[in-house]
């Protein structure tokens, strides 16, 4: 049994504001075995991107490390690090120890519903698998999640539980959008889905950009806890004998026919 909180914090433009965000929903995921906090975590989107972004070894990742060390959690949590004149939006894996294991620069980038992520971001290449407390976890990252291939690619790289880390703005059907994206990718390969977002956070960033809903959903696609829109932190179990008898009665991935390879 593995122990996960969820952490829909709002996030700022300020990122010592938000690491001090972080260490507070960290000290009150009592028990968990690893805490995972939504796509910029760092900084909130916007032009100011390029300015704030910091490498794996600048303040605020080593600020998250030190906290996980001191509370004995893994953390994924989303930053930007500078590019070549753009950033790499970012999960970054922390283990327990205060030690960066993964990070995973987000593959899928957001040109869609009038806005153009690849303006101020570089897309990275590499479906990230990485063990966290004992689990193998694949990273994906907001609009990642409209690509099931990607979640495929890392169900062939081992992972046993799909992490999502998103600031899914808000919109029409946008919310109805992510709910039945974060199901689906966990129904249509049996896994466990952990997918958390920002809070939404109107007064601090002027346009209430972040949805909430942070989910767990097991291997059957049913939602196990649901945060809501309001911040808040949720520590949840995930059972990996729901898995297997998941797969025993629904073995849709034994079935698979198109894209294996079986010479």
């Amino acid at each position: 049994m593995t122990t996960i909180a969820l952490c829909q914090i709002p996030v700022a433009p300020d990122p010592a504001a938000n690491l001090k965000r972080v260490r507070e929903a960290l000290a009150r995921a009592e028990g968990a075995d690893l805490a995972i906090f939504p796509e910029a975590t760092l900084t909130r989107y916007g032009r100011r991107i390029t300015d704030l972004a910091e490498p794996l070894d600048g303040p605020f990742v080593s600020g998250v490390a030190e906290a996980a060390r001191e509370h004995g959690v893994a953390v994924i949590a989303g930053v930007f690090e500078p590019g070549d004149g753009r950033v790499h939006n970012t999960a970054v894996a922390i283990d327990a120890t205060g030690e960066v294991r993964a990070a995973y620069r987000k593959i899928h980038l957001f040109d869609s519903f009038g806005t153009r992520e690849s303006e101020l971001v570089a897309p990275g290449s590499e479906p990230t698998v990485v063990e966290l407390a004992g689990v193998r976890v694949g990273l994906i990252t907001c609009y990642d999640i409209r690509f099931p291939e990607l979640a495929r690619a890392l169900v062939d790289r081992g992972a046993e539980l799909f992490a999502v880390i998103a600031a899914w703005g808000s919109g029409p059907l946008k919310e109805d959008h992510w709910i039945t994206l974060v199901r689906a990718r966990a129904l249509e390969n049996t896994m466990w889905t952990a997918a958390v977002g920002q809070a939404p956070n109107p007064a601090e960033s002027g346009d209430g950009f972040g949805v909430g809903r942070s989910m767990l959903v097991d291997p059957l696609g049913v939602v196990r806890a649901d945060l809501g829109t309001a911040p808040g932190v949720q520590v949840v179990e995930l059972d990996p004998e729901a898995t297997a008898a998941a797969r025993t009665t629904l073995p849709c991935l034994e079935h698979r026919v198109l894209g294996v390879n079986r010479s």
